[in-house]
């Protein structure tokens, strides 16, 4: 695979990121054949993976990942990601300084090497100070044991916060950004994507089959879904909107002479603004039937058909995963206090 340039790092990585959330006890629990499925992605050029210490879960996947790197080390761009909830407790998750630095040096522990070359917030805390975040991972920086730093989930409001405390504090800033982005859901291409082109930020889009609904898999009409993922995204999987799309959708891929997963991987590469897209293979077939479509490359007419299908910037519906900011899940954020309310009327 020819590779992209990760923002402004200097580092090179292929357009398709093997992603590992499906390696462990939630996904593929054979260790062994996860491995054989890693060492298959960097057989076929992938250069770039990227896991997390919540995968598989409570490091499973990290554990699975250093196992397969082993005397593979130095030419793969390893990625990993920190703030998920690690046990109980409250102060084994988030992104303060003091769980940052504990645990970066368990992820290390668990993938079996000195450093990480690109350390990521999974996800946005509204508990913790920007700066503080900043300033932990800026001095696992300096130490060597990561190389660059990303955030994953952010708003582009927050984005920019970010950039703005590192240049007037001095820290290191985040190199990259990590969004969801597929066909169905195109809503990054509004701000997400032009503020990281901005400020030279790579991008690491997850889920480009949104879940699996564009695999195919997936109809209007057809049989319900009775798997693990309805218990996790019931919302995305029976979104009647994102159904339609889908019915739409494959027609247009099967008159370009692809199937949807490679129409919808092909997309999710072609945006200017990404870097790599994210795959989640959990066995060998899925991930050779994604390599497989790994030259395809889409014309005008065809982007152009997709964009009236779903207009650029727009989301066919909500992905229960994604972040929801605190003022839109909390009405306490948004009202007024019923003493505060009466004294306007008064």
């Amino acid at each position: 695979m020819k590779t992209r340039e990760l923002g402004r790092t200097g580092i090179q990585v292929s357009p398709y990121c093997l992603g590992t959330m499906m390696f462990g006890q939630v996904g593929n629990p054979d260790p062994d054949d996860c491995v054989r499925i890693i060492h298959r992605a960097l057989d076929s050029g992938i250069n770039f993976v990227d896991t997390a210490d919540v995968y598989g879960p409570h490091g499973m996947s990290e554990e699975i990942v250093g196992k397969a790197l082993k005397g593979r080390r130095d030419d793969i761009v390893l990625a990993t990601k920190v703030n998920g909830a690690m046990g109980e407790g409250p102060n084994r998750g988030g992104s303060s300084r003091r769980w940052i630095i504990a645990e970066v040096e368990h992820s290390l522990r668990r993938l079996r090497t000195d450093h990480i070359d690109l350390y990521q917030i999974h996800h946005p805390d509204p508990r913790t100070d920007i700066e503080e975040t900043l300033s932990a991972l800026t001095d696992l920086v300096r130490s060597g044991k990561v190389r660059a730093i990303g955030s994953s989930n952010l708003p582009a409001s927050e984005i920019v916060e970010a950039q703005w405390v590192a240049d007037r504090r001095g820290l290191h800033r985040f190199r990259t950004e990590q969004p969801t982005y597929s066909l169905l859901n195109r809503g990054i291409e509004r701000e997400i994507l032009p503020v990281c082109r901005r400020y030279g930020m790579g991008t690491l889009v997850w889920s480009p089959l949104a879940m699996g609904l564009l695999t195919g898999r997936y109809r209007k009409g057809g049989p319900p879904v009775r798997n693990a993922r309805m218990n996790w995204v019931p919302r995305h999987l029976t979104d009647e909107r994102k159904l339609d799309a889908v019915e739409r959708l494959i027609p247009l891929a099967e008159e370009a002479g692809l199937s949807l997963t490679h129409l919808a991987m092909a997309f999710a590469i072609t945006h200017p603004g990404v870097t790599s897209a994210i795959i989640g293979p959990r066995t060998m077939e899925h991930l050779e039937d994604l390599l497989a479509g790994a030259a395809v490359t889409l014309d005008d007419e065809v982007l152009d058909r997709i964009d009236r299908i779903v207009p650029p910037g727009t989301d066919t519906g909500p992905l229960d995963v994604s972040y929801t900011p605190p003022a839109l899940e909390r009405a306490a954020l948004r009202r007024r206090s019923a003493g505060e309310r009466a004294a306007v009327t008064r």
